[in-house]
């Protein structure tokens, strides 16, 4: 299959950190001015998504469109503002398509809609988009296209039944060109996910229902990408990786709050924000 992305060969953590910090710095400006957004899901999954859509989902003839893509559900329909950034920023979709994100009369709202080309399906009722991805993966499995399911959940989320049915299903069908990927930064909108419903011991509860797991650091690019290069963790088994992450990662007085859920800055708490974040650009080219 040939795609617009890297061969495995190319990719280059650098490149992937470079994506998502300028992806952090627009989810900033776009949340400052619209009044609107949810800036710690964000920065907690921006690193995942840059490194899937830079070296990992594959798009024939550069068509995010193609009947044989992989595909990429954000069941956490929430972090929208995440996926709109890194299109953006890697060409696929032009800057002012974020123009009036999430107001009236724009095109871009706090939840993804597949009436938007690069958008697999609506997301926003959470525990949706795990079933919705099995049912890609096995219509792929059936065709033999050779395409791969990617779909990225909340930890929050997987208190939702729905998810454990589609997960029995998967395993049931032996879907291992399925790929759920656990944003676990431990934080929901009410708290801590363990103190809500307690989620741990989390990797067992995967490999219980018929899962091959692994657990990796959510915000190492290249850990990232070793691990979805491996795909499938094991034959015949669907795979979950575990990615653990920290809400609001990148902007210090937002990592690990659960208020940053949908905290929305002040004027002077978003230039404080742009300004961590483009030092933090400098240091990483400095140090390349």
């Amino acid at each position: 299959m040939q795609g617009r992305t890297r061969t495995r060969g190319d990719f280059s953590p650098k490149h992937a950190q470079a994506l998502a910090t300028k992806a952090r710095v627009r989810c900033v400006e776009v949340t400052r001015d619209s009044k609107f957004g949810h800036l710690g899901p964000d920065f907690s999954a921006i690193d995942l998504i840059s490194t899937l859509y830079l070296g990992i989902l594959r798009f024939p003839e550069e068509d995010l469109g193609h009947p044989d893509r992989d595909r990429f559900v954000l069941s956490k329909g929430h972090a929208a503002l995440a996926l709109y950034t890194v299109l953006i920023e890697l060409g696929w979709w032009q800057k002012n398509q974020l123009t009036r994100y999430g107001r009236t009369g724009g095109r871009l709202g706090g939840h993804p809609s597949s009436a938007i080309q690069g958008v697999e399906t609506s997301t926003g009722a959470l525990g949706h988009g795990l079933p919705f991805a099995v049912g890609c993966a096995l219509g792929s499995k059936l065709h033999a296209t050779g395409s791969k399911t990617f779909v990225l959940v909340g930890d929050g989320e997987l208190q939702e039944g729905s998810n454990w049915e589609a997960a029995m299903l998967a395993s049931s069908k032996q879907l291992d060109d399925l790929t759920v990927i656990v944003d676990r930064n431990r934080l929901q909108q009410g708290g801590s996910t363990e103190a809500v419903i307690r989620l741990e011991p989390l990797k067992e509860k995967w490999e219980s229902f018929g899962w091959a797991v692994e657990e990796i650091n959510g915000h190492d690019h290249a850990a990232i990408h070793e691990c979805c290069s491996r795909l499938p963790l094991r034959r015949s088994q669907p795979t979950c990786i575990i990615a653990n992450t920290v809400k609001g990662k990148g902007v210090s007085f937002m990592e690990g709050k659960a208020e940053w859920h949908h905290k929305l800055p002040s004027p002077s708490e978003a230039e404080s924000a742009l300004n961590e974040l483009l030092r933090g650009e400098e240091s990483h080219e400095a140090i390349g």
